[in-house]
């Protein structure tokens, strides 16, 4: 009765993917009210109980996304080519002289991650040129509990799952923040702090900056939660079925995480603007050098210590709650049609991700922030509520070869004011084809593709995530191919 998923990939309806195995991606993911797949469990846990018999189900997925990006100093940056394998794996234990269905299973659930290397405006060589930095996001989630169901009357069954979900999530790249996060105190005479000095203009004996920026690399974060998930099936005739499903919201706090925050490439900027302030009153090199290093040395900024922190790190981040309906038409015995709606609240789950750290061991860092190591973040997300649709078909063109297709739309939840390369969940539209083939009376092969079109998202001219991202341009699209065998056991 145990469920289990496994996630390393991108996204393709938000952080969800479209269908769990080569039989219902051939026809675009449509399963509320189909009653033939163990990926009910994922979708509508009360479908299982029309199955009939006990099937075993093994599949192997390849997802190939492309994605691009471009802003002014990136015209044309193209991601890592990555290949995603997600293997599966689920079995129903059914039969129809049982009103009683389990089941079990491993299956590739959803999630994100992209790979750039990029230009960045602050971090530049001893000659001026870029030095590219490294741009990196992976989300993973496995998800694992029972699921179960039960016919309540010969048309109508409920089923119930209760699953822990168990998650990963890394991030390296540019993280940018106002500088009023910067607390530390300058001047206790007057109250300035170093947010206060790293944005006052030049002409007021600050830095002129609008954000600060450090290398955040965010490492071996991991998260438990619980999901569960309630459905309901309805089959009015051997032609024309229902389905209704809720999945709950899934809050994951992320644990043990390290985090190294290295500051380095602004604080160097700041001194180099400091040197030429004081070059500019007629100091020597030499001289406005030292000058600068004793005025950081007045404000506690020790620089033979550098500017590179560690720190241990926890986020949260939520999973939305989801209502899924669908319905399906079967106007003759070899012709199958089937229409699934599905709404995710992400406005809800991904408003922001907290960021906790805490014991940081650079002093400098401390001095400027104005803690003791320890201070929390809200990253922006901003997420819109989704909608998907989906519109699948299949045909049995004889006892041996069944032949599928669908469409599916959902719309995009990420919004343009905090669209970044490396979480770029945006695409809409997805084209399937598959089919399937008996090589014996109780064993199948399934094989399926699904093309998910381009989307590009123009972002804000002023982003909530960094300056970096100003009117840039986010782009994705994917390739999946899908293989499987199913086995019936009666």
């Amino acid at each position: 009765m145990t469920q289990l998923a496994l996630t390393t990939v991108f996204a393709t309806g938000g952080t969800k993917l479209l269908g769990y195995d080569a039989k219902t991606a051939g026809r675009a993911g449509v399963s509320f009210a189909l009653f033939d797949s163990p990926t009910l469990m994922m979708t509508n846990p009360a479908g299982i109980s029309f199955i009939g018999k006990s099937v075993l189900d093994a599949n192997f997925s390849l997802m190939i996304p492309k994605v691009g990006f471009s802003n002014s100093i990136n015209p044309d940056a193209k991601g890592e080519t990555n290949y995603f394998p997600m293997p599966s794996v689920g079995y129903i234990n059914s039969n129809n002289n049982s009103d009683f269905t389990w089941g079990l299973g491993l299956y590739t659930q959803g999630g994100m991650g992209a790979d750039f290397s990029l230009n960045h405006a602050l971090y530049r060589n001893q000659d001026g040129s870029y030095n590219p930095q490294e741009y990196h996001s992976k989300l993973a989630v496995m998800q694992f509990g029972p699921s179960v169901a039960y016919k309540i009357a010969p048309n109508f069954s409920v089923g119930i799952s209760a699953n822990l979900v168990y998650s990963m999530l890394e991030f390296k790249m540019p993280y940018s923040l106002s500088p009023s996060v910067m607390k530390g105190v300058v001047n206790p005479s007057t109250g300035m702090t170093f947010g206060d000095m790293f944005s006052a203009p030049p002409s007021a004996g600050g830095f002129g900056y609008d954000e600060v920026t450090a290398l955040a690399n965010m490492t071996n974060l991991t998260a438990i939660g619980f999901e569960g998930k309630i459905g309901f099936a309805y089959k009015l005739n051997d032609q024309i079925a229902f389905g209704l499903s809720y999945t709950s919201a899934s809050t994951l706090k992320y644990k043990k995480g390290k985090a190294t925050m290295d500051m380095t490439a602004q604080l160097n900027d700041a001194f180099g603007k400091a040197v030429q302030g004081a070059m500019s009153q007629g100091m020597s090199q030499a001289d406005a050098q030292a000058a600068v290093m004793g005025q950081f040395a007045g404000m506690g900024i020790d620089l033979s210590k550098g500017a590179v922190a560690n720190y241990d790190l926890e986020n949260e981040l939520k999973l939305p709650q989801m209502i899924g309906f669908g319905a399906s038409y079967k106007p003759t015995a070899k012709l199958a049609l089937a229409l699934d709606l599905q709404w995710a609240n992400w406005k809800k789950a991904f408003d922001k991700m907290s960021i906790s750290l805490s014991n940081g061991d650079n002093a400098n860092i401390n001095t400027m922030l104005g803690n003791n190591g320890s201070f929390t973040l809200d990253f922006p997300m901003d997420w819109k509520d989704a909608v998907m649709v989906r519109i699948g078909a299949e045909y049995m063109l004889n006892e041996d070869i069944t032949l599928r297709g669908g469409y599916a739309y959902g719309s995009n939840p990420v919004p343009s004011s905090t669209i970044f390369p490396v979480f770029p969940a945006i695409v809409e539209n997805h084209i399937t084809l598959g089919g399937s083939y008996n090589l014996m009376s109780n064993l199948t092969v399934n094989a399926a593709y699904e093309l998910v079109l381009n989307k590009d998202l123009n972002a804000d001219s002023a982003s909530k995530i960094a300056n970096e991202y100003n009117n840039s341009v986010s782009s994705l699209s994917e390739n999946l191919f899908h293989l499987s065998v199913s086995y019936s056991f009666n």
